[in-house]
């Protein structure tokens, strides 16, 4: 015998039954005419493989954004599309015939390039006039042993002309003004003199004043502890 609680329960769930829309004989699923797609406000799911998507509300917002569209199923925007490519208009870049860019694009291009020294047909590199010394300022690579600009070959010149040594001179343990040949620059070992005039005579002065010990008088005497 039902409980006093379970017969209030079932008299409710009638009164539950009879509002809802939907019953055992019209179940709510994906088949249920409110929960497709078919003009009403209710249903969004898609009938069929080529159905429409979405409420009415839905249906005519997608409608009215697709006349505002440039783009559709006749005209998809990819990258074959001419309002994707380089054509002479600003919309598209991919390149087209070899040209990249939009209108402004090619246009600041083909001012930098006449601005530019150099071109495909004149590219800068380590033979270029340019890039080689030749006698200007730009170029500084190695023609014929002369490297550098002509600024930098003038303070060459320049430097070398103050300088005593050269490649026909060069400064090394032979060479006069490093030997002991009488004057202030050398003081290499030569015939037994070593040092400049300067320490030359010094040596020659103190041996003077050295009456009792020299080459030529008696050696300096042991001590004997």
């Amino acid at each position: 015998m039902a409980t006093e609680l379970e017969t209030i329960a079932n008299q409710e769930r009638t009164k539950s039954i009879t509002r809802n829309l939907y019953k055992t004989t019209d179940e709510y699923n994906s088949t249920n005419v409110n929960a497709i797609s078919d003009g009403d406000e209710k249903g969004k799911g898609q009938i069929g493989d080529s159905g429409q998507v979405g409420s009415l509300t839905d249906i005519n917002t997608r409608k009215s954004n697709m006349l505002i569209n440039d783009y559709g199923e006749n005209n998809q925007y990819n990258s074959g599309n001419i309002d994707a490519l380089s054509s002479g208009d600003e919309k598209g870049k991919g390149e087209m015939s070899g040209s990249i860019g939009g209108l402004t694009d090619i246009n600041m291009r083909k001012d930098n390039i006449g601005r530019n020294l150099y071109s495909p047909n004149s590219e800068y590199n380590s033979v270029h006039q340019n890039a080689l010394s030749t006698g200007d300022e730009k170029g500084k690579g190695d023609v014929d042993g002369k490297i550098g600009g002509l600024t930098d070959i003038n303070m060459r010149i320049d430097n070398t002309g103050r300088n005593l040594y050269g490649p026909n001179s060069e400064y090394n343990s032979i060479h006069p003004n490093a030997l002991s040949t009488g004057d202030e620059r050398g003081k290499g070992d030569v015939d037994g003199q070593v040092g400049g005039l300067t320490d030359v005579n010094t040596r020659t002065a103190n041996l003077v004043k050295n009456e009792k010990y020299g080459p030529n008088k008696k050696s300096y005497p042991d001590f004997v502890i």
